[in-house]
């Protein structure tokens, strides 16, 4: 059986709010950090226009993206 770690495990939800598109989960363990399900926005143009934002994490910090 495999180590069990002592950090805690987040999950953060960073897009697809009020909206189904545009998705985006991070998942941290405290050691790595993986970025699951990067969808883009549909849609009318306002929220189209999200695709265009600078994201709200840190890409240089990521370990793995996922989709």
């Amino acid at each position: 059986m495999g180590k069990r770690s002592a950090e805690p495990t987040s999950l953060t939800f960073l897009g697809a709010t009020g909206t189904v598109t545009g998705s985006k989960f991070l998942f941290d363990t405290g050691s790595s950090r993986v970025l699951v399900d990067c969808g883009l926005f549909q849609g009318l143009a306002p929220l189209r226009r999200r695709n265009w934002q600078p994201p709200r994490l840190d890409l240089d910090r990521l370990d793995a993206v996922a989709s």
